[in-house]
């Protein structure tokens, strides 16, 4: 099976794309993994996004189609892929339809308000990576598995993560017009899963996928 996974920021992609490709037996691909793995293992498109990389420069979308199609014609791609970051635009998505289209893209429709208090939330030990949200930490600045410091990354700032979801909207979001008019998407809507602890459980969220797609 070949999916897409589409959502806002913070709305659990990347948890909920490794488990579902576990369970489909098809690699998950992010595009930064893709983008790391091609300039490690210096493909003619690794070597081309390279300097881009090391620029702090966003890489050109024809880079990243080149490498998306360099990433599914590899063996492991045979029987299918989850791609979690890729498209991101609806030219994007022209491209990977010419490559190999999806069968189905899953959207995780998680509301701003709930991402801004999951994302502001977030904290990261700096020692173990252990990622909490401060609801459930006795001392936000304690790591309650190693007892390392424990921060707020940047990009969980309330202004940044307002600007992400900006630019989401506009850019990622006309994704989710596009497949539902090819009849492929499938949506997952958290507003109607068991709330637990304020949010919704990542099984539960797991189990909608699963049968979203059955």
């Amino acid at each position: 099976m070949k999916l897409i996974f589409l959502g806002p920021p913070g709305a659990g992609k990347g948890t909920q794309a490794a488990g579902v490709g576990a369970h489909l037996k098809v690699p998950h691909i992010s595009t930064g993994d893709m983008l790391r793995a091609a300039i490690k293992n210096g493909t003619p498109t690794g070597l081309k996004a390279k300097s881009y990389v090391e620029g702090g420069q966003l890489v050109p979308d024809a880079i990243l189609i080149d490498m998306v199609r360099e990433r599914l014609a590899m063996p492991d791609c045979e029987n299918g892929y989850l791609l979690d970051g890729f498209p991101r635009t609806v030219e994007q998505a022209v491209a990977l339809d010419g490559i190999a289209a999806p069968d189905a893209v899953v959207n995780i429709d998680v509301p701003d308000e709930r991402l801004l208090a999951r994302l502001a939330g977030r904290r990261v030990c700096v020692k173990c990576n252990g990622t909490f949200n401060v609801s459930k930490l006795a001392d936000e600045s304690v790591c309650p598995v190693c007892g390392g410091q424990m921060i707020q990354r940047d990009d969980d700032k309330p202004e940044t993560i307002a600007n992400r979801l900006r630019v989401y909207h506009e850019q990622t979001a006309p994704l989710i017009g596009y497949y539902e008019g090819q009849g492929k998407l499938r949506r997952i809507d958290v507003e109607k899963l068991p709330i637990i602890d304020g949010d919704s459980r990542p099984e539960d969220v797991f189990k909608a996928i699963l049968a979203s797609l059955e």
